[in-house]
């Protein structure tokens, strides 16, 4: 914490800098090529966003969101806006929960970030395909493996921005 005030001396702008590289870059693992029966690739862009916004709340403004999901719907071959919807809806429902929780813990943070990348992946899934499509146990796998990620995407954040209390 801070104790004499907000300090302008550019290393808040190098973070934001690093934030927004991070997560253009975690969207972007998309390209590699990787040969599987299912598909089990996490949205890194999303956890990172994540990771960020629970790690440090005001590196990232909350309308980031919409630019680096269009960003990640360019890449993955997503439907075009629906990263940039659900992105946003994830900021705004961590805005919500921020606004109403006093302090929060690994495990809520954890769960937060769990709920929100089911949530986004399961309604990315029903713009993507048609509800007939048998992907639910690929969809499943797919979440299962993101929210077990999680903390080394919040970890990678940490790495990055340091510590907010220093």
């Amino acid at each position: 914490m801070k104790l004499l005030g907000p300090v302008d001396d550019g290393t808040d702008r190098i973070i934001a800098r690093r934030a927004v590289l991070s997560i253009l870059a975690g969207s972007l693992v998309t390209l590699i090529p990787v040969v599987a029966k299912v598909p089990f690739l996490p949205p890194f862009g999303l956890m990172l966003l994540l990771g960020w916004r629970l790690l440090r709340p005001h590196t990232l403004p909350i309308w980031a969101a919409a630019p680096l999901g269009l960003f990640d719907d360019l890449v993955s071959g997503q439907p075009l806006g629906s990263a940039m919807l659900l992105w946003q809806l994830c900021m705004l429902m961590l805005d919500f929960v921020d606004t109403r929780m006093m302090t929060r813990d690994f495990w809520q943070d954890w769960l937060l970030a769990g709920g929100s990348i089911a949530l986004s992946l399961v309604l990315g899934r029903a713009f993507a395909t048609s509800f007939g499509a048998h992907v639910d146990t690929a969809l499943l796998f797919q979440i299962i493996v993101s929210v077990a990620l999680f903390p080394l995407a919040t970890r990678l954040c940490t790495a990055l921005g340091g510590r907010e209390d220093e």
